[in-house]
């Protein structure tokens, strides 16, 4: 309540924040990216060393190449459907175990990293710097990276493989909802 509206992750109605702050805070609003950078870490944690920096370290690398893209209007479609799979494969690798070689789980999260960065750049509101801006959406992907990867760890506790697995079920049935919003728009 004591934020303006200014602040909000989304700029909507010709409100525009400026450069860093917009950026850090428009991967917060919006549930699907949220999911989809905790499941990036969470899978990370469940594969273990090195996935647990790799996939982390790839995707804001490659979301910044997709958030180039969606500054620069470079034509690519089903951008929200991409997000909204994201959610639900990564979710589901979490959930299921899944344990690919770690270059197939770099393309996989690599692919996301793409639709990601591509609406965070679309998204760049009129008055705000494109470098500072996309500064801010990397920084605040890679902290939600690191605090997927936190909730990753808890596969060293006992039990802990079922409670990430449950955690990942969570995501993907998320998912799965944010998928039929969109499908009802």
């Amino acid at each position: 309540m004591v934020l303006p509206t200014g602040a909000l992750a989304h700029a909507e109605g010709g409100t525009a924040g400026t450069g860093f702050l917009t950026g850090f805070l428009h991967p917060l609003g919006g549930p699907d990216h949220v999911l989809a950078m905790l499941a990036v870490g969470m899978w990370g944690a469940q594969l273990g060393y090195p996935a647990i920096w790799v996939l982390p370290v790839a995707f804001p690398q490659v979301m910044a190449l997709g958030g180039v893209a969606g500054i620069l209007g470079v034509p690519l479609s089903g951008i929200e459907l991409g997000v909204t799979v994201s959610v639900i494969v990564l979710g589901s690798m979490i959930a299921l175990d899944r344990r690919p070689p770690l270059w197939a789980a770099f393309l996989v999260v690599s692919f996301f990293a793409v639709f990601h960065g591509y609406a965070h750049g679309a998204e760049l509101p009129g008055k705000t710097g494109a470098v500072a801006y996309s500064a801010g959406f990397v920084t605040a992907t890679g902290l939600i990276h690191l605090t997927g990867i936190g909730i990753g760890l808890v596969v060293k506790l006992p039990h802990g493989v079922k409670m990430l697995r449950a955690g990942g079920s969570a995501i993907a049935a998320a998912g799965v909802f944010l998928a039929g919003q969109l499908l009802l728009k």
